[in-house]
């Protein structure tokens, strides 16, 4: 027996079938079909509905280029060593971290002023500092990391991005003495029992303002069909391999992870609408037909009441269940 709840795409498609009159009706629509109008839904649904998606903070790991070889050792080279390619006189710096054996990771491709353009497969690589050489594979050699795209690969559940989250140097051997905030620390909270609270809290929102208005947050551009978020900042300087950036985002909910979404009250309205329309659909062709036993198809009415419903309903999703647009001032 079907569940009345919903918690997979089959018992999704069943319980509008039942809802659109099935099995006491025959509804004529394909699987293909109602598999279709599901797609459709779920996108409508993960486009527009705030319970589709999740605020969550994403992390993502800036990877560097690699460059695969079949002659020399990765080791062999310095750490910020450009290598220039014999053939192409394209150039690349290398990164000692996590070179090893014939993979090489390295940063700073350049290609603008090389005769010969790209690197090219099975040409060598001669160190500008120590003039070891290398020999690159005859395919699939090279593969760009975040600092060189200068964009962070996402995934193509990320429909939206707010922010990326400032970034901040918490090690202790990376404190500045002659930071304002340092001092801050130093003078005015030597004492956490006697310091006011109120007094530090006007301090550090000032501080975030100044630092808003003289430095600002790096610029982000984002398209969900691209799933690419480029960040507007000196990639090479400002970063470096292994780092972490911490993006702010809203995520699709995964519905096989999480099944209650089968569930939503109106995810179960909108696709029935949607299947009964593309019934009506199906059935407009033999509208007005007579069956035997004085029966009388008529599928555009069935096509008019399903398409009203959807229009209804996606005004109520735009009216109740949509986020406002964010607000942009100046």
């Amino acid at each position: 027996m079907s569940s009345s709840r919903p918690a997979s795409r089959q018992e999704l498609l069943e319980y509008c079938l039942r809802k659109n009159g099935a099995p006491v009706v025959e509804i004529n629509i394909d699987e293909d079909q109602m598999e279709d109008r599901l797609d459709d839904a779920l996108q409508f649904y993960q486009e527009y509905h705030f319970d589709a998606t999740q605020r969550m903070y994403l992390k993502h790991k800036i990877t560097s280029s690699t460059l695969t070889l079949v002659s020399g050792n990765a080791n062999v080279f310095e750490d910020g060593e450009t290598l220039v390619g014999q053939t192409s006189g394209a150039t690349i710096d290398v990164i000692t971290l996590n070179s090893t054996g014939n993979i090489l990771h390295c940063k700073n491709y350049h290609t603008e002023n090389a005769p010969g353009g790209s690197f090219i497969g099975g040409e060598t690589l001669v160190g500008s500092r120590t003039g070891s050489s290398c020999i690159l594979a005859s395919s699939n050699f090279l593969t760009l990391g975040d600092i060189d795209l200068g964009y962070l690969q996402l995934d193509d559940s990320i429909t939206g991005v707010i922010r990326l989250v400032p970034f901040t140097d918490t090690k202790a051997q990376n404190i500045n003495m002659f930071d304002v905030r340092y001092q801050l620390r130093l003078n005015d909270l030597f004492d956490l029992y006697s310091t006011s609270v109120v007094y530090y809290t006007q301090v550090q929102q000032h501080l975030t303002l100044l630092n808003q208005m003289l430095v600002g947050e790096k610029p982000i551009r984002f398209n969900k069909h691209m799933n690419r978020l480029y960040i507007d900042m000196d990639w090479l300087n400002y970063v470096k391999p292994e780092q972490y950036i911490l993006v702010e985002c809203y995520k699709i909910i995964d519905p096989s992870l999480f099944t209650d979404v089968y569930n939503d009250q109106f995810l179960k309205r909108y696709l029935a609408a949607l299947i009964k329309r593309q019934w009506g659909t199906n059935m407009k062709k033999f509208d007005k037909v007579e069956l035997p036993g004085g029966v009388i198809l008529n599928g555009g009415q069935i096509y008019l009441e399903a398409d009203n419903e959807i229009k209804e309903l996606e005004d109520e999703m735009q009216n109740k269940y949509q986020l406002p647009p964010a607000m942009m001032l100046g």
